[in-house]
């Protein structure tokens, strides 16, 4: 599988997960996907803040991403603040 369909389908499983984070006053964007296969995002909002957005990103957002699209290695959050 080329990187471009690695790529599109992260983008597929994030809408999935997407609408969940937005009930709870945040929202994913997806930053990269590396050439080792690590996803990075930005949690917005109040996924950003919460104390619990690592749990959230490892326990949701990651199983939800790697069930989907098996060879990522891991999701990890980036803090994009420029």
């Amino acid at each position: 599988m080329s990187k471009e369909q690695v790529v599109a389908k992260v983008e597929k499983a994030i809408e999935v997960i997407r609408p969940f984070l937005q009930n709870d006053g945040g929202d994913i964007s997806l930053v990269e996907v590396t050439d080792d296969y690590i996803v990075k995002v930005k949690l917005h909002g109040a996924c950003g803040s919460c104390p619990y957005s690592i749990m959230t990103l490892k326990n949701g957002v990651e199983q939800a991403i790697i069930r989907d699209v098996p060879e990522i290695k891991e999701v990890v959050a980036v803090n994009l603040n420029f």
